[in-house]
């Protein structure tokens, strides 16, 4: 078969196989009449080799040498190729979502392409204090995108950073909560914590329903800051993990403030005095547990928790009873106050 029947049947060009022949890679091994050259079945059968093997990423030197020594081994070759391959598709998403943060931030002139990418390359620089940096100064024509603040939330471990970038995210407005709440629903327990503190300081009703779901996360942390911040939005959902964190003893005076705060409102009151005095009875004798729930009782407004730490005073363990009576006096005090108060 001549060289233009080849390139046509086969797909490669002309000169592509030319180049094939100068290389030795692929040489016609027949000769017609005239002395044109003429390719084989075997020849065929080795370009179609060789383009099965460039369809790999291989270069036409790595291709000579695989198809002509035995001994050459593919499994190292093609491991190379799979670790080019993946630090190439790398470069190119992070090359898409830069163009796409560009276009998202509708740059009126290149002087506006040209600061997004400043933006870029300070967030993403190694060092913290720039990252920061570039978040708390930022250029007053432009700036940081809502989405990329976003994204580099999530992606922050440094605390002073992370502050920063939380805080700048409140400021920023838009659509901050959409973006930030796709963190919640990543593998990576990390990035679900980073997520819920940041929604922690957006408000609305969106965030709110966000943080509600939140709750039910298989992270205990993402669990706490979910309670916290919702218990503080009036979530009553949030009074059993925030009765948790007390017996936990895990931010259990902030938890203690909020399940006060819940309890001003009077339908919330008897079910938050009744989830304190259920973990009494399920921790009978940890005198430990006990105390943060009495301290957690005597947060509640009023004299609402008063029935239960009168209980507490007749406690087996002395220490949870004298406890219990000092904040009952405590509440006696608040109360003769609050008459005295009222009677002025």
């Amino acid at each position: 078969m001549l060289i233009g029947e080849v390139a046509r049947r086969s797909g490669v060009s002309t000169r592509m196989l030319r180049h094939y022949d100068s290389l030795g890679l692929v040489r016609p091994t027949g000769r017609t009449v005239g002395g044109y050259r003429e390719y084989s079945a075997d020849d065929i059968r080795r370009i179609f080799h060789v383009e099965s093997l460039r369809s790999l990423g291989l270069s036409l030197r790595q291709i000579a040498r695989a198809l002509e020594d035995p001994a050459f081994a593919p499994s190292v070759l093609v491991g190379d190729l799979i670790r080019r391959t993946e630090d190439r598709l790398k470069r190119e998403q992070e090359l898409l979502e830069r163009l796409r943060t560009v276009d998202a931030s509708a740059p009126s002139g290149w002087q506006d392409v040209l600061r997004i990418v400043e933006i870029l390359h300070g967030l993403n620089s190694s060092s913290a204090a720039r990252r920061q940096q570039t978040v708390l100064a930022p250029a007053e024509d432009v700036p940081v995108p809502t989405e990329l603040l976003a994204d580099a939330v999530l992606a922050e471990s440094d605390p002073n950073v992370a502050g920063a970038l939380r805080w700048a995210l409140a400021r920023a407005g838009g659509d901050g909560v959409a973006s930030v709440a796709s963190g919640l629903r990543s593998g990576n327990a990390d990035i679900r914590r980073r997520a819920v503190l940041a929604l922690a300081e957006l408000s609305g009703d969106e965030a709110t329903a966000v943080l509600a779901d939140a709750l039910d996360d298989a992270d205990p942390a993402v669990r706490r800051h979910a309670a916290l911040a919702v218990g503080a939005r009036g979530v009553t959902t949030a009074v059993p993990t925030l009765v948790g964190m007390v017996v936990e003893g895990t931010n259990d005076v902030e938890a203690a403030e909020v399940l006060g705060a819940l309890s001003l409102d009077p339908g919330c009151a008897d079910r938050v005095v009744s989830a304190l005095a259920g973990a009494l009875a399920a921790y009978p004798t940890d005198s430990a547990v006990r105390i943060r729930l009495a301290q957690a009782l005597a947060e509640l407004p009023g004299t609402i928790a008063r029935d239960v730490l009168r209980q507490l005073t007749h406690d087996d363990d002395r220490a949870v009873a004298l406890i219990a009576s000092a904040f009952l006096r405590l509440l006696d005090e608040r109360s003769d106050e609050g008459r005295g108060a009222a009677d002025s």
